[in-house]
């Protein structure tokens, strides 16, 4: 089996709560812990491929992907054209990765009409197919995922991608995943985790922690109909997330940390990014980074 470091990112949308400036110090630092890769989400804050040149320039190993870039954001020639620049000023260390986002965040917030996500997404990767490429030196595209949970997505991403980025699964979903996808293509899952100290011995801490995490979750129709496929059933839903579904997302404490990681390495993942959480979602998580770090890399 390969090192676990060869294996294990970082996720989170924290580096939106801070300055630029103070965003690129954090990733400068979470470079030189020795991370493999760096992926954030595309929701309120910054626009995901500017903050990805951003965060690439701020760092010089560590890969940068979008987890996701909303495709109802900027339409598939300008992402075309922003991922190749991104791909020829860092060559492999940048990762494409797409997803359809959710209903509040494309109709009230955007303005966009929602549509069928699998039909949305493949009329996407058309348009990104056929953007053609006339800057010199920019003419290859960096890989590109999808975000991909229920089994007509995960074959898009098989067929019309490198990989899939799941989001909120458990092991037996990245088995089943890379079962669909087969060998070759990446299989990058998100996995939240708290290893505050703290909580190591206070599940009351750990569960205010899942909760704050999962609230949101929760409301979302695509979470739901992922959690039922992977055996959750409504009573699951309530509002931040049932015992059960915290205990199943989010893993708690450096040990059980480790032994998640592991479970969905030998389920067939190629990367899991661990998405430390934190007292909110403004909270930096520098301290417990570091601590991580030390245990896993």
């Amino acid at each position: 089996m390969k090192p676990i470091v060869e294996r294990v990112g970082l996720w989170t949308n924290v580096l939106d709560s801070l300055p630029l400036s103070g965003a690129q110090e954090i990733v400068a630092e979470l470079d030189e812990q020795g991370w493999g890769s760096l992926w954030f989400g595309e929701a309120y804050g910054r626009e995901a491929l500017t903050a990805a040149y951003a965060y690439l320039s701020a760092s010089r190993r560590m890969a940068v992907g979008t987890g996701i870039a909303n495709i109802y954001a900027r339409d598939a020639f300008a992402t075309a054209a922003a991922a190749r620049t991104l791909h020829a000023a860092h060559p492999g260390r940048f990762v494409l990765g797409l997803g359809v986002s959710h209903v509040p965040l494309v109709e009230r917030m955007r303005g966009h009409e929602y549509g069928r996500p699998v039909a949305a997404m493949s009329a996407y990767l058309d348009g990104l197919d056929a953007a053609a490429a006339i800057v010199p030196g920019e003419a290859e595209s960096p890989p590109r995922v999808l975000a991909a949970l229920g089994p007509r997505m995960i074959e898009l991403s098989r067929d019309r991608a490198q990989g899939a980025h799941p989001y909120l699964v458990v092991p037996e979903h990245t088995a089943k995943t890379r079962e669909i996808l087969g060998e070759g293509p990446l299989l990058v899952v998100e996995q939240a985790v708290v290893v505050d100290p703290r909580a190591e011995n206070d599940v009351d801490l750990w569960r205010t922690y899942a909760h704050g995490h999962l609230e949101i979750y929760t409301g979302l129709p695509n979470y739901r109909s992922s959690w039922l496929r992977q055996g959750f059933d409504e009573s699951d839903f309530v509002r931040g997330g049932s015992e059960r579904l915290k205990e199943a997302m989010v893993a708690r404490g450096l040990d059980a940390t480790v032994r998640r990681i592991r479970e969905h390495l030998d389920a067939g993942a190629s990367t899991v990014l661990l998405q430390v959480l934190g007292e909110d979602f403004t909270t930096v998580p520098r301290a417990d980074w570091a601590r991580l770090a030390q245990a896993v890399l």
